[in-house]
């Protein structure tokens, strides 16, 4: 086998084994914390700046389990959604100690005069850079911006993507740094990017037919990966609306996504475990893992710090697993 001289290498630093009791469905990386959600009611936050990752803080999470967790870029604020459809926020405490309290909840919608977005609608969720404004997406394709701020019972923004209530379930969102971009994901293959200034449709990006589950900004703005049950990573540039290429590699429905801090290199999780590590730039895999044959949920790099790169993985093998990029 010939080595590719542009593949980088990651080793496997340490396992978190059976972290949760049941899949672990969505991962956040704060600043020195890793924050998880599962099936179970619980929220576990792991440390991150000590070589064994252990547990720091278990919070009261959801009673019938938590689907999505998202942290604000700063760190200082989280967002969970229950399957009941209880929304959470969560804020790091001011006395310092680093730990997570809460901060209570996004309450039943009064509405934007519709009355129809209720907060048990909710599915997938980001958070702005400041942790102020949550994004949630919505089973009939709407997506609903909240100031946690403000008003809680009321959105700021809502956005449709077809007429009143024939939406098409929307998977997964996210926020782009400077708030200017909201991106959606849908069932039937869509992806929308919406102005949040002029509270517009930007864009309908084409290019995915089927589901897709995972939508994510390059820290620059100017790109938007988008990818599901394809197995295609679909990259748009966000100024023109254009789709600029394709990572294609995975063999199965492709699960989550995640830019590292320099906006170089895109991290993919796959239905059949399979973990891979994209140069943008070339449009070409320069790393795969494979630790496990379970589907995995969530993949996130952890922010960059002095120590070389770092990702973890989870999902239905219920541990977390923390990677980190080989020198020399």
């Amino acid at each position: 086998m010939v080595r590719n001289p542009a593949s980088k290498q990651y080793l496997t630093t340490h396992t978190v084994d059976n972290a949760h009791i049941a899949d672990i469905f969505s991962i956040a990386a704060a600043p020195t914390t890793l924050l998880s959600a599962s099936g179970s009611s619980k929220i576990h936050v792991h440390s991150t700046n000590q070589p064994t990752f252990p547990l720091l803080q278990t919070l009261p999470g959801h009673k019938l389990g938590c689907h999505h967790i998202a942290v604000s870029r700063n760190g200082k604020v989280a967002a969970s959604v229950g399957f009941g459809g209880d929304v959470k926020i969560w804020k790091t405490s001011d006395s310092g100690t680093g730990e997570w309290e809460s901060f209570g909840d996004v309450e039943p919608a009064k509405g934007s005069g519709k009355g129809k977005n209720a907060t048990g609608e909710l599915w997938a969720i980001a958070l702005s850079e400041d942790g102020q404004y949550l994004a949630s997406t919505t089973y009939d394709g709407r997506i609903n911006v909240w100031d946690l701020l403000g008003d809680r019972g009321a959105t700021i923004r809502e956005y449709e993507t077809a007429s009143a209530g024939s939406g098409s379930f929307g998977l997964c969102v996210d926020l782009d740094r400077e708030g200017k971009y909201t991106a959606s994901g849908h069932v039937n293959g869509a992806v929308y990017v919406f102005n949040n200034s002029t509270g517009r449709l930007q864009y309908s990006l084409p290019g995915l037919v089927k589901s897709v589950r995972a939508v994510a900004f390059s820290p620059a703005g100017t790109r938007l990966a988008a990818a599901g049950d394809s197995g295609i990573i679909a990259i748009y540039d966000t100024k023109h609306g254009e789709h600029v290429g394709n990572l294609t590699g995975h063999t199965a429905w492709i699960t989550s996504l995640d830019w590292n801090d320099t906006g170089e290199y895109l991290l993919s999780g796959a239905f059949d475990g399979k973990t891979k590590v994209w140069s943008v730039e070339r449009l070409d895999c320069v790393a795969t893992h494979s630790e496990t044959e379970k589907a995995l949920w969530a993949v996130r790099w952890l922010p960059k710090t002095v120590r070389n790169e770092m990702f973890c993985t989870a999902g239905a093998h219920r541990s977390l697993t923390f990677y980190r990029e080989a020198t020399g």
